[in-house]
């Protein structure tokens, strides 16, 4: 059980990591458009594409992805607690 729940949480915590990314890659001109950028954009725009609809953005400032993350986070707490009730 431990391996799986290292894998999962292994699995969030990069996830994150891609989307933090990702969105630096917005300040460089070009740099979504990269290969790199493409393969990060069709992992990640279909998780932030709903929080997107639902949160405006604030002028310039989008903070969906702030959101985002927060679930992520929220969603690790939840499989440890999961898990630590499994086990």
């Amino acid at each position: 059980m431990d391996i799986l729940f290292n894998l999962l949480s292994t699995l969030l915590r990069f996830y994150s990591y891609a989307i933090i990314v990702y969105i630096l890659l917005s300040w460089f001109p070009g740099a979504r458009e990269s290969g790199f950028g493409q393969f990060l954009a069709r992992i990640t725009e279909p998780y932030l594409e709903p929080f997107r609809k639902i949160i405006p953005p604030l002028g310039m400032i989008d903070i969906s992805p702030i959101v985002a993350i927060l679930a992520l986070n929220f969603a690790q707490y939840g499989i440890a607690a999961l898990f630590k009730m499994i086990s």
